[in-house]
């Protein structure tokens, strides 16, 4: 009986450990998901400044250009 109540301690904490785990890499991939977001997001804002930039040199250089 004692060897059978072991065992069965030694599965739930099996089993446990497992679900603590699988409740980890549920968190790090959402953590992950949040920064690969983020990191969208700044691309986009770095492109959209990139693409200001360009358009103020186009201007500046037509501007230049025409004195």
């Amino acid at each position: 009986m004692l060897k059978a109540l072991a065992m069965a301690l030694s599965a739930t904490l099996l089993v446990a450990c497992g679900a603590e785990t699988a409740t980890t890499a549920a968190t790090a991939a959402a953590l992950k998901k949040q920064e690969l977001e983020q990191a969208q997001k700044t691309k986009e804002q770095v492109q959209q400044k990139i693409g200001e930039s360009m358009q103020q040199l186009q201007q500046s250089t037509q501007q230049r250009a025409e004195e």
